[in-house]
């Protein structure tokens, strides 16, 4: 189970739209048998949603602290993530495997996880969600990065 420095369990926010609301409860179930607690800001229903409102629902809770991570799920994981990184303090990555992932919190500091539910499999997300949650930043050379891109997004404010 993954802690914060408070010592509270990590809360991680999950998005979806109507593609991916199986593959949302599943990922749900994986992550409390974990012992992460999880809030639901996705659809529950199969009929057509907009997945740049649940993007963007997560991203908010996320840059506000509200969360601690975000997970987030559509067809493919590209529309949900554009509509996340629209918000300011948001890195969210798409990850069709586990490497990119892992990576992506080492180097990048990602906040949110995305990916598509018409893409992957459900076994395949449970190991991409894995490596994401268990890596942790490098810092370093990797922060002046992150620090550069925080620059780029302010000067776009």
């Amino acid at each position: 189970m993954e802690e914060r420095r408070t010592n509270r369990m990590m809360k991680i926010g999950i998005g979806n739209d109507h593609a991916a609301v199986d593959m949302k409860n599943e990922v749900v179930e994986f992550l409390k048998e974990k012992g992460y607690e999880v809030v639901n800001f996705g659809t529950d229903k199969k009929e057509s949603s907009n997945y740049p409102e649940y993007g963007r629902k997560v991203a908010e809770a996320v840059a506000a602290g509200e969360v601690d991570l975000g997970i987030l799920i559509c067809g493919t994981g590209v529309g949900i993530s554009l509509a996340a990184n629209k918000v300011k303090g948001i890195r969210a990555v798409v990850c069709s495997e586990p490497y990119s992932a892992k990576l992506s919190r080492q180097h990048n500091n990602t906040n949110v996880l995305a990916f598509g539910a018409r893409v992957i499999g459900i076994e395949l997300a449970k190991m991409i969600i894995e490596e994401w949650l268990n890596a942790e930043f490098m810092g370093g050379r990797h922060q002046d990065r992150i620090d550069m891109i925080t620059e780029i997004e302010n000067e776009n404010e």
